[in-house]
């Protein structure tokens, strides 16, 4: 079905690739049918894992220690934040593990909505996604990237000005765009080796924190005082687990390769129970690292609060921490510009967006105009906001898209009963999953509204106008047709096929 088919439905909620669900029923209860067309399954426990932790450690750890104390107001309460957010991850993980199995289809949670609730809803995910969520995700980077940069390189105690964080932050945006559009590969391979600078780093901060606990430096661990002055405020804790769910960003990974794990019934729920309680395990020690060295207000007070540690824990060493958290972070960037675009390019394909998103170039067989589009509006955010204001921005949207694709869990099995399903959550997980987002999405709009929440909600609006003219009422602009041409000479790409 064209594009334009789907359009005609008006509205019907028959998404593009539905009969691809329903004929991969056919497809599996088919003995004959030839193994080649199927993906082999060929990730074992060891590398689901290894995928999960690879994913979720990257630059959060690094910059959100600061908002949760910020927030909770208190060491032990930030560490109680720190291993609730774990929790919620896990649930959140396990339901995209069953919907990555039940759509095993480019887009990710694009798709989920797309084929449980229909084509607005599915559009609306594909907007926020490529507007908001994605670009916002590598501006946080960039921006974490450009103080640990700014502070490392310019001289004295004072934290570094916002320009020079703007600066570092969008020179490494318009350098990681460059290597995406020149090679995927290289892109990629590139992403796999920085990501060991974040090991180093992260165990440098430990050790050297374990080495502090046995000399006795735990005066703000102490339980008979670590919780004085905790956030008495329910609502409050609602910026606390925006910035903590930020730093365990990441356990989605797993629902894309579902239908290549050996014996998913058994790895998923394995995978999940293991990579996510050690990365608990590494954040945690490394919160407590830091309070073994900073007190609370030095903590708040740091721009860099692993460069601060390091200057009091390693002496001449210290380099190796600012160093080690750069590298990482741009090993991060990498990855998050190389898949932020394929959102848009998947919606692109499906006549969601603009056709010429969908379309790969020439020589290089990247989606370039994805590319640019993604990191134009990273760099807008980098100049219009700081990491919290774009963390609240973008935060607020994202649980209400992920309530909605937790709900899709139960959905899906009322529209695909019979579709093979190698894990399955118990159905109370997607219900307290999605309670928890409607807690983050009304929280911290109750206990501390700001502009970014009516901003995310403008453009959502925008969002709502632009399906119901452009997609689902079929307009199209005079120059569109001539705008696509110029694109495609500019970028030198074509139509991608599937």
């Amino acid at each position: 079905m064209t594009a334009d088919a789907m359009n005609e439905k008006k509205g019907s909620g028959e998404p593009r690739n539905r009969g691809s669900l329903e004929s991969s029923n056919t497809c599996d209860e088919n003995e004959n049918m030839d193994s080649t067309v199927k993906l082999k399954r060929e990730i074992g426990l060891v590398r689901a894992v290894s995928l999960i932790i690879g994913a979720m450690i990257g630059s959060g750890i690094f910059i959100s220690p600061k908002g949760v104390l910020l927030a909770t107001n208190s060491v032990g309460m930030s560490l109680v934040v720190w291993f609730i957010c774990a929790v919620v991850s896990s649930l959140g993980a396990m339901c995209f593990a069953e919907l990555g199995a039940v759509v095993p289809l480019a887009g990710g949670p694009y798709q989920y909505a797309l084929h449980a609730y229909g084509n607005l809803p599915g559009f609306m995910v594909a907007w926020s996604l490529v507007v908001i969520m994605m670009p916002a995700g590598v501006a946080m980077t960039a921006i974490t990237l450009g103080t640990y940069t700014s502070d490392y390189v310019i001289p004295g105690d004072c934290a570094p000005p916002r320009e020079a964080i703007q600066l570092f932050a969008i020179l490494s945006v318009m350098l990681i765009v460059f290597i995406n559009c020149v090679s995927v590969r290289v892109a990629s391979g590139l992403s796999v080796v920085f990501s060991g600078a974040k090991v180093i780093a992260l165990m440098v901060i430990i050790i050297a924190g374990l080495v502090k606990v046995f000399q006795g430096h735990t005066e703000y661990l102490d339980p008979s005082v670590s919780f004085e002055g905790s956030t008495t405020q329910f609502l409050g804790y609602g910026l606390a687990f925006y910035n903590g769910l930020w730093a365990y960003a990441g356990w989605e990974i797993l629902n894309s390769v579902t239908e290549e794990l050996k014996n998913p019934g058994r790895n998923i729920p394995l995978a999940i129970g293991i990579a996510i309680p050690a990365v608990t395990i590494i954040y945690l020690l490394t919160n407590i690292a830091y309070f073994t060295t900073l007190s609370p207000t030095e903590l708040l007070a740091s721009s860099a609060v692993a460069v601060t540690f390091a200057e009091r824990t390693l002496g001449p060493m210290a380099w190796v921490i600012p160093v080690g958290v750069c590298i990482s972070t741009f090993g991060n960037l990498l990855g998050n510009i190389l898949a932020s675009p394929r959102i848009a390019f998947a919606a692109g394909r499906e006549g969601h967006m603009l056709k010429v998103l969908s379309m790969i170039n020439v020589k290089r067989l990247t989606p370039l105009p994805a590319i640019v589009l993604q990191a134009i509006i990273a760099i807008i955010l980098i100049l219009l906001g700081d990491f919290n204001s774009i963390l609240k921005f973008a935060s607020f949207v994202s649980y209400i898209f992920h309530g909605a694709a937790f709900m899709a869990v139960l959905i899906l099995r009322r529209k695909y009963p019979d579709k093979p399903r190698p894990f399955r959550v118990n159905v109370l997980i997607p219900i307290f999953a999605t309670a928890v987002c409607v807690f983050m999405i009304l929280a911290p709009l109750i206990a501390a509204p700001t502009l970014e929440y009516l901003y995310a909600l403008v453009l959502l609006a925008i969002g709502l106008v632009v399906y119901l003219v452009f997609v689902w009422g079929k307009r199209q602009l005079p120059f569109m047709n001539q705008m696509t041409l110029f694109y495609q000479k500019l970028f030198l790409v074509s139509p991608s096929r599937y």
